[in-house]
């Protein structure tokens, strides 16, 4: 599939917002959680005053001019915490469901990685339902589960 991955700018936040709800895994025949966990405190940090912070570092994925998916990381500190340290970016990822498996997500990673590696970070974290299958994704690609948060993994990888 042909698709050009570009660096996420400010006019992409609504989407950016739509790819952090997408995101949000529900487990199958479970209802979806409504738009308004957006509006939560735990899940808007991702988006709220994109680009204002050194170090956000976001992609976006585009078939035909049109986004189909992006990836995203962010340092938290102590008062907005992540699931990393303060020196350890947290990730994200979303794809539009028809274009899962298509290879996107394999190239989303290593495009980001490349950046924060660029960018100076050391690793990475993540965290997601085991039961996601993104889970594979993210072992392909190296990093290893560290911890639980609820029902969550914590996932790592060194990036040096």
């Amino acid at each position: 599939m042909n698709f050009e991955i570009r660096s996420l700018e400010r006019h992409d936040i609504s989407f950016l917002r739509d790819m952090v709800y997408e995101s949000a895994f529900v487990p199958e025949g479970q209802k979806p959680f409504p738009r308004t966990i957006l509006d939560e405190p735990s899940v808007s940090k991702y988006v709220d005053r994109w680009g204002e912070q050194s170090g956000d570092i976001g992609l976006i994925a585009e078939k035909d001019e049109q986004a189909i998916g992006a990836i995203w990381l962010r340092l938290f500190d102590k008062e907005r915490k992540g699931y990393g340290d303060d020196e350890t970016p947290e990730i994200g990822i979303a794809i539009h469901k028809e274009f899962r498996s298509k290879g996107i997500g394999n190239a989303l990673m290593r495009e980001l990685e490349t950046e924060a590696r660029n960018y100076g970070y050391q690793k990475l974290c993540l965290s997601v339902d085991p039961r996601n299958p993104a889970c594979r994704l993210y072992e392909q690609f190296g990093y290893v589960h560290v911890g639980w948060y609820d029902t969550y993994w914590t996932m790592e990888k060194e990036l040096v």
